[in-house]
C-alpha cells in the first residue's frame, strides 16, 4: 500500500467512530430543520430546486399539443385603434362576441380543444353578446373548457353526483349567404374589409335572444362538480385563512353566466397555487369543499380531450382514461416547465386571429382572394389555451425560469405533461434522508481524512452553491425532485463539525510528533507516523531495521579541488546530498546523518516497515540511477565526479534519541550498523557499486536480482558472512548481465574447490564478454595468485575485510 494510502487507512481506523456520530448528528439536524423550517431551510430548498431545474432541465422541444392564443399588446393596441373593432368589441375587457368569433375561428381551423384561462361570471353592458357566445357554443359544439373561480362570500352548492359531460364533435360552420348591401368597414393598417356575415355573430345581431331562465344550484353543481375518485388521498379543501383573523373561510364556486353554465362542454377551476414566495412550481389537480370535488382547469379539459368519464388520484398515480402518471403521494406535482414558456409554446395573438377570421370571412362573401394571417395548419388538431400574455391583463406570475411569466403558462405546462408528457415527482422522504447522511458523513470524513486547511475553507463553500448539480441530475433524468438543502445543511454541519475535530482535539499530538521527525521522514512517512498514534520510543528500543551507508569514492582528492573555493565545495556537496536524501526519503528512509559527504539513514524505525529490506534495496537502486544522472550533468558543468558506493545490511538495532543534554539525535547503534559501513566500504575491493548483507538479501531476495560475492570476516569479528553484490530490481537484470552472473557463481564453486586455474578460465570468459565486471577481475587476480601460491588446506574461501 502507498504512504498516502496507509495514512488515510490509519486515519479511518482512528476516527471513524467520530465520523459516524457526526454523521448521525447533522443528519438528525437537517431534518428537524427541514420539518420545522428552521434556519429559513424552505427559502434554501426553494432556492436550490430552481437553480436545478433551471440549469438541467431547460431545453425541452416545442409543445406539438398545445398552442396558446393570447391577449398580448398587439391585441390590446390593434383592437384600440381599429373603429370597427372598438365598436363591436369594445376595448379591454372585450365583449362576449369577440370570443364567440375566436373560438368558432378556430374550431373551423381544425382546433381539437379550446381552454379559456379566465372565468365569466358577471353580464356584460350587452347581454345580448354573452346570450352570443352561448349561441355559438351550443350550434357549433365548441369543445371549450371554461374556467371558474371561487369566493368566501358565495353560497355553498348542494351535494351533487358528478357526472363528467362530454363535448361532442362541432358542427360544421353553416354556409355563407352574399349579402351585398353590407356596408364594409375598412380596418385601420389592414389590406382587407370586414363585414358582418350572416353566419357570425355581432352584436347587434341578438339584440332579441331571450334570456335563459335562472338556473338552479343542483344545475350549477353538476356543471361544475367533477367526478374524482380518490381512494386513500385527502384532497385539498378550499379554505382560506384570510390572515390574523385565525378562523379559516370556505370557498365556494362562483358560477359563470347560466347561460355558458347550459352550453359550455367543460368548466375546470382556476384557483392560485403559488408558494410562499410568489412563484408558481407545483399544482393540484383537485379541490374540494367538502360537498363537492371540483378539477383543474387542465385536468377538466384533458380529461374532456382523452375522452374520460371521470378522474382517478391515488397516492403517487394520476389516472386519467387510459393514461397513468406518477404523482406526489399527497396528490400534488411539480411543474416541468422545460424552459421558457416562449420557447415550450408557440404563442399568437388574438388580434392575429381576429385579423384571419376577418379575412376568411370577406373571402367567403365577396369571392376575393384569400391571404391568410395566420397559416394553415397552425391549430389543426391541437389544443388551443387562450388567455392573457399582456402585463395590462393583469395575469403575471413568477416561475422559475421567469419572473414574469403570463400566468397561462402555468396550464399550458399541465395540459402538455397531462396529455403527453409528465411531472416532477418528490423523491420519497427515505431517499432524501440516506442522501443528506451520506453527504454528511462524505463532507465529515474528507475533511477529518485530508486535514487540508483550504479544504476545510472551500468545501462547505463548494457543498453550499454546487450541490443543487447533484439534485439537477435527477431533475433532468429523473424527473424526481430529491431535497437539496437538507443535504447542504447536513453537509455543512458535518463539515464545522470536522473541522472543530481536527484543530481542538487531535492536532496537539501530532504537531508535537511532527517537529519531532520532519527533519527525519519525508512528510507523507510523518503523517502516518502520527496516524498510528502509537508514538516510537524515542528513549530506545531494540527493533530490526535496515541500514544505509553511501560515500563518495576518493572525496579527500575531491574536495581538494576546492581548497580555494570552499563555497563552490559546499554547494556542489549540497547538491549531491539533496538529490540523494530526495530519493532516500521518497522510498521511506528516515535520515540518520550526514558525515561530510556519507550519508546515513535508516529503514523501519521510526516508523514500523516490514518490507524495511526491499525498501532500502530498491532505494539504493535509485540512488544508484539519480547519481549517475547527477555525474552526467557534472561532466557537462566540468566538476568532479560523485562515484558513490552504497552498503546495505539488515539486523536487529537498538534506536532511539541518543546524544548530550545539549544534542539529542534519532539514530541506531549496533553491530548491524558497523557492517552496514563495512559493506560500503568493501565494494573498493571487489568493484561493485551496492553491496548487501546475508539477512538483506534473504529478506528481499523475491525482489531483486543479486549475486553472491563472497564469504567475508569484518574486522574484529571471527564469524564469516556472505555478501552479496544488488543488481537489479526482480526481472530488470540484462540478459548479457545475468549470464555474467552465471559465469561468476560458477568460477565461485570451483575457486571454494581449490580449482583455481578453471576458476581462473571461467572468469576470464567472463570477462571477455563483459570486460568491466569488477567482482570477476578481483577474483580472477585471487584465483591466480593462488594457483601460483596455494593456500593452507583446510580452505575455507573466506576473505577477510581491513576496513
Amino acid at each position: 500500500m502507498k504512504p498516502f494510502l496507509r495514512v488515510q487507512a490509519l486515519r479511518l481506523r482512528n476516527s471513524w467512530k467520530f465520523m459516524l456520530l457526526a454523521a448521525v448528528l447533522s443528519t438528525a439536524g437537517a431534518a428537524l430543520c427541514q420539518k420545522y423550517d428552521l434556519l429559513r431551510m424552505s427559502d434554501a430548498e426553494l432556492g436550490a430546486y430552481d437553480q436545478g431545474l433551471t440549469f438541467f432541465t431547460r431545453g425541452h422541444p416545442r409543445s406539438k399539443d398545445v398552442v396558446i392564443v393570447g391577449i398580448d399588446d398587439k391585441t390590446l393596441q390593434g383592437i384600440r385603434d381599429n373603429e370597427t373593432y372598438v365598436r363591436n368589441y369594445g376595448v379591454y375587457p372585450y365583449s362576449r362576441n369577440l370570443w364567440a368569433r375566436i373560438f368558432e375561428h378556430l374550431v373551423d381551423e381544425g382546433a381539437r380543444a379550446i381552454v379559456f384561462d379566465g372565468v365569466m361570471d358577471e353580464r356584460g353592458t350587452d347581454e345580448s353578446n354573452d346570450l352570443a357566445l352561448a349561441q355559438v357554443l351550443e350550434e357549433r359544439g365548441i369543445p371549450l373548457t371554461l374556467g371558474f373561480s371561487i369566493t368566501a362570500g358565495q353560497p355553498a352548492l348542494p351535494r351533487v353526483e358528478p357526472v363528467n359531460r362530454l363535448p361532442h364533435p362541432p358542427a360544421p360552420p353553416p354556409a355563407p349567404v352574399p349579402t351585398p348591401d353590407v356596408r364594409p368597414a375598412v380596418a385601420e393598417g389592414a389590406d382587407f374589409v370586414e363585414a358582418v356575415p350572416t353566419g357570425g355573430v355581432a352584436g347587434d345581431d341578438f339584440a332579441e335572444l331571450e334570456a335563459p331562465p335562472p338556473l338552479k344550484p343542483e344545475e350549477v353543481a353538476r356543471a361544475l362538480a367533477f367526478p374524482v375518485h380518490h381512494p386513500g388521498l385527502s384532497l385539498p379543501s378550499l379554505e382560506q385563512n384570510p390572515g390574523d383573523m385565525g378562523s379559516r373561510l370556505m370557498r365556494h364556486p362562483v358560477p359563470p353566466l347560466p347561460d355558458l353554465v347550459r352550453s359550455a362542454p367543460g368548466f375546470g377551476l382556476v384557483v392560485l397555487e403559488e408558494d410562499e414566495d410568489g412563484r408558481l412550481r407545483r399544482t393540484r389537480f383537485a379541490y374540494s369543499d367538502g360537498a363537492n370535488t371540483y378539477a383543474t382547469l387542465s385536468l377538466a379539459a384533458a380529461a374532456d380531450i382523452l375522452g374520460a368519464g371521470h378522474v382517478e388520484l391515488t397516492p403517487g398515480r394520476l389516472k386519467l382514461g387510459s393514461r397513468e402518471l406518477p404523482i406526489n403521494p399527497d396528490g400534488s406535482a411539480e411543474l416541468d416547465f422545460g424552459g421558457s414558456w416562449k420557447e415550450r409554446f408557440e404563442a399568437l395573438s388574438v388580434y392575429a386571429v381576429l385579423e384571419d377570421w376577418a379575412r376568411r370571412q370577406e373571402h367567403e362573401t365577396k369571392g376575393t382572394p384569400y391571404v391568410p394571417v395566420i397559416p394553415e395548419g397552425t391549430f389543426r388538431g391541437k389544443v388551443v389555451l387562450v388567455g392573457g400574455l399582456a402585463v395590462g391583463t393583469g395575469d403575471v406570475k413568477a416561475t422559475p425560469f421567469q419572473s414574469d411569466s403570463p400566468g397561462l403558462v402555468k396550464h399550458a405546462v399541465m395540459l402538455e405533461a397531462l396529455l403527453s408528457g409528465g411531472f416532477i415527482t418528490q423523491a420519497p422522504f427515505w431517499a432524501s434522508l440516506l442522501l443528506t447522511f451520506l453527504v454528511a458523513l462524505f463532507s465529515v470524513a474528507l475533511i477529518t481524512l485530508a486535514r487540508e486547511p483550504l479544504l476545510e475553507l472551500a468545501w462547505p463553500l463548494l457543498l453550499f452553491f454546487g450541490f443543487f448539480l447533484v439534485t439537477g441530475l435527477f431533475l433532468e433524468h429523473g424527473r424526481v425532485h430529491l431535497l437539496s438543502a437538507m443535504p447542504i445543511y447536513a453537509g455543512e454541519i458535518a463539515s464545522l463539525s470536522a473541522v472543530a475535530f481536527n484543530h481542538v482535539f487531535a492536532n496537539r499530538e501530532r504537531e508535537r510528533l511532527r517537529q519531532a521527525f520532519n527533519r527525519f521522514l519525508d512528510k507523507t512517512l510523518v503523517d502516518q507516523l502520527v496516524e498510528q498514534q502509537k508514538l516510537p520510543s524515542l528513549e530506545g528500543e531494540t527493533r530490526e531495521i535496515t541500514a544505509f551507508f553511501s560515500d563518495i569514492r576518493g572525496f579527500s582528492s575531491f574536495s581538494e579541488r576546492f581548497k580555494d573555493d570552499p563555497k563552490a565545495l559546499v554547494a556542489l556537496l549540497n547538491r549531491y546530498l539533496t538529490r540523494v536524501s530526495s530519493v532516500l526519503m521518497a522510498h521511506g528512509a528516515c535520515l540518520d546523518k550526514y558525515i561530510g559527504d556519507a550519508v546515513v539513514c535508516l529503514f523501519g524505525a521510526p516508523l514500523d516497515m516490514p518490507d524495511h529490506a526491499v525498501r532500502a534495496c530498491h532505494a539504493a537502486l535509485a540512488v544508484r540511477a539519480e547519481v549517475d544522472a547527477l555525474r552526467a550533468e557534472l561532466q557537462k558543468e566540468g566538476l568532479p565526479d560523485v562515484y558513490t558506493r552504497i552498503g546495505l545490511n539488515s539486523a536487529e538495532m537498538f534506536v532511539g534519541n541518543f546524544g548530550s543534554e545539549h544534542l539529542l539525535d534519532y539514530t541506531a547503534i549496533g553491530d548491524g550498523m558497523n557492517l552496514a559501513s563495512r559493506l560500503e566500504g568493501a565494494n573498493k575491493a571487489y568493484g561493485t557499486v551496492i553491496m548487501i548483507g546475508p539477512r538483506t538479501y534473504e529478506m528481499a531476495r523475491g525482489h531483486i536480482e543479486a549475486r553472491e560475492l563472497d564469504r567475508v570476516k569484518v574486522a574484529g569479528k571471527e564469524e564469516a558472512v556472505t555478501v552479496y553484490e544488488l543488481l537489479a530490481r526482480a526481472g530488470e537484470l540484462p540478459a548479457a548481465r545475468r549470464a555474467t552472473v552465471e559465469r561468476y557463481h560458477q568460477a565461485l564453486a570451483l575457486y571454494r574447490e581449490t580449482r583455481f586455474d578453471e576458476a581462473a578460465r571461467v572468469l576470464e570468459e567472463a570477462l571477455a564478454a563483459d570486460p568491466e565486471d569488477g567482482p570477476s577481475r578481483a577474483l580472477l587476480a585471487r584465483c591466480r595468485r593462488y594457483a601460483l601460491n596455494p593456500p593452507s588446506l583446510p580452505f575455507d574461501g573466506v576473505a577477510s575485510l581491513e576496513k
